[in-house]
Order: structure tokens, then C-alpha cells, then sequence
């Protein structure tokens, strides 16, 4: 049977939502499906699994409807891109239902901290695949982290820090070498994530509410957010079914606002989340050298906390520079995708996308 086909599916999963982009030869997006988490670890493996499907189904029916003469333009970036590259005898078109054929797949996904969760999440991803009806001649499937890093760098020196809804460090050396500190999850790590910040103003709420603390506006924030009266109703709802990962880590907007507001319990959060980052980033830095590096490796700094709240980013990226003055803080912000279609680019021997 004759299949469409496609360079590169590239797929950047993280604790909050699945972004699945196909890619042309030259690393432009073609189309691009989100979905809800894809961590197993937080939404357990059937959720998961339904997700990455959804994310992938949505960007092939993106391909379905795009034109084959490539006068459509992607929704994910807004550039115009072809459909197929240029052949002179191309693939059939796309169509929802129709098989579809892609050079390479990575897959950049969380929770994959262990030999065990690569079992289960490698199990998962062909499960997706098959269900999609995408086949791949080759499939890499890493941490998303591992697959923001190495895009981003190159394979260069560098550090990357994620803090999103949950948070991880990792770092590479000129030699090669790499190394992790944190990615322990929502019940025994993820410390200075979206997810650690709005546990802590929930904490600050109820120490508050006791007189152990000052008053915070962080409160009031929380109640009107949340739909709730009294610190009692947000003690039931911290217990209750309604209670998530993401949820708790969308309060952290609340606490960046609380703080450019003067809020001073905000503020120690907010710095708290910036050290323990640091912490993180700093046992990386030691365990490769990085430290005592003669030549500039790139800082890169990922995820919604890092991202939007700038008292975190500014805090972290100064107590980096104290102990690794050549650390140069990448200012571009790419969202990790473009990691992960930069590595699934030099795997197809194309280098690196801009």
C-alpha cells in the first residue's frame, strides 16, 4: 500500500499538555496536534496513552486538510511550508484515515526517569503509533528534557533547567558526559515547579489562617481562583477529587501576581522556587565541571515558571553566574518542540533548525 510521507514526526510531552508536530525536510512545521499530560506518572498509563494519540490525531487531520501544493499555512507557527518535499513522483495525500509513513519519530516525554518507565513508556508510544496508523522507520523515544537539551545545545556544552508543572536539571560537557538532578515527581521532588509553588501558597494560606504567619494576599487570591469562600473549603478542596498536579500548578500565576503586587509571602515562594532550581542546577554543574569550564556553555532556562515569572528566572540565573561565570542565560525562549525537531533533524543527518 502507498503511504504519504513525512521527514519527521516530533512530539514534546510534559506534565501539563502533548504537542505532536510533523515536519518537513528542512525542520518547518507542517502541523501540529496538543493534547492534555502525556506523563504516566501523574495520569496513569491509560490517560496517557489517549492523550499522545489525541495530539498525533490531531496533527495528521491538520495534514489532512492542509493543500498538497503547500498554499496552506501551518497553524502551529504560521510559515508556510510544504505538504510532502518536492519529489518527482510525491506520496499520496494525507487523509485522516489513510496510513502515513514518517522517516524518523522522537519523542521527547516526561516521566521517563527509569529503566522501568521506559519500558512502560516505549510500550506506549508504539501503542499510540499503531493506534494513529503512523509508521516510522526509526523511533527515539528520551526524556523530554534530554531531547530539549540536546536540541538546544547541539550536543555543545550547556545546562538546561525546566521548572513547569514539575521541574528537572540536566547538563552536558564538551566530552559528552551528562547529568540529572531532580525530576522525582510531584510527590517526593519537582521543588521550585509550578506545581511545588502552588502547594507552598496554599500552605502560606492555611499558616496564615492559623496565625503562625502574617495575613498574605495569596488568600484571597486562591479563594476567588478556585471558587471557594473560606480557608476551611480550600483545606477540604487540597483533599478533595477535585484536587490535581495541574491545577495546583496553575496557582503559581496567582503567586507571581501576589508578589509584583508586594506581597512578601510571595516573594519568599517565589525565591525559595529559584533555590532550590539552583540547588539542582548547581549539583549538575559540579558533577561535569562545568564549574571550572574555560569556554561560554548556554544556560537555557524552559518551562511556564521560567518562562512567566520573573523574579524565579532573574534570581536562578544570577546564582548560576556566581559559581559559573560563563554561563551565557539563553535568551531565546524557544519552546522545547524545537529541541526535539532539532534533534530529529541532525538524526536525518539535516543539522540543526533555526
Amino acid at each position: 500500500m502507498n503511504m504519504a510521507t513525512i521527514p519527521l514526526l516530533a512530539v514534546d510531552g510534559g506534565g501539563t499538555k502533548c504537542l505532536a508536530v510533523f515536519a518537513d525536510a528542512e525542520g518547518q512545521v507542517l502541523a501540529s496536534g496538543r493534547a492534555g499530560s502525556c506523563n504516566y506518572q501523574g495520569v496513569g498509563r491509560e490517560a496517557a496513552a489517549l492523550e499522545l494519540m489525541r495530539a498525533i490525531e490531531e496533527a495528521k487531520r491538520q495534514l489532512a486538510d492542509l493543500d498538497v501544493q503547500g498554499n496552506t499555512q501551518s497553524a502551529f507557527d504560521g510559515d508556510a511550508a510544504p505538504l510532502l518535499s518536492q519529489a518527482e513522483d510525491p506520496s499520496p495525500a494525507v487523509t485522516v484515515e489513510s496510513p502515513l509513513h514518517v522517516a524518523c519519530a522522537v519523542f521527547g516525554l516526561a516521566g521517563l526517569d527509569t529503566d522501568y518507565d521506559r519500558q512502560v513508556i516505549e510500550e506506549l508510544v508504539h501503542e499510540a503509533l499503531r493506534n494513529t496508523q503512523v509508521q516510522a522507520d526509526r523511533i527515539i523515544v528520551e526524556n523530554d528534557g534530554v531531547a530539549a537539551l540536546l536540541g538546544a545545545t547541539g550536543g555543545a556544552p550547556g545546562i538546561l533547567v525546566i521548572a513547569g508543572t514539575g521541574s528537572i536539571v540536566y547538563g552536558i560537557n564538551a566530552s559528552g558526559e551528562s547529568a540529572r538532578a531532580g525530576g522525582w515527581g510531584h510527590r517526593v521532588g519537582d521543588e521550585g515547579s509550578g506545581y511545588w509553588i502552588g502547594k507552598q501558597a496554599i500552605i502560606a494560606a492555611l499558616r496564615g489562617y492559623d496565625g503562625r504567619s502574617g495575613a498574605t494576599a495569596l488568600t484571597g487570591k486562591l479563594l476567588h481562583h478556585l471558587k471557594l469562600r473560606t480557608e476551611e473549603e480550600l483545606f477540604n478542596w487540597a483533599y478533595s477529587a477535585a484536587y490535581s498536579v495541574e491545577k495546583t500548578a496553575g496557582l503559581s500565576k496567582l503567586v507571581s501576581e501576589a508578589e509584583q503586587e508586594g506581597d512578601a509571602s510571595a516573594r519568599i515562594i517565589l525565591e525559595a522556587a529559584a533555590d532550590e532550581l539552583f540547588l539542582g542546577a548547581r549539583a549538575v554543574i559540579e558533577r561535569i565541571g562545568l564549574a571550572a569550564a574555560e569556554e561560554p556553555f548556554a544556560l537555557i532556562l524552559q518551562g511556564g515558571v521560567l518562562q512567566n515569572i520573573p523574579l524565579v528566572r532573574s534570581r536562578l540565573a544570577e546564582r548560576i553566574r556566581s559559581i559559573s561565570p560563563l554561563a551565557s542565560v539563553d535568551e531565546a525562549k524557544m519552546e522545547p518542540i524545537y529541541g526535539v525537531i532539532a534533534q530529529g533533524m541532525r538524526l536525518l543527518g539535516k543539522g540543526s533548525v533555526s
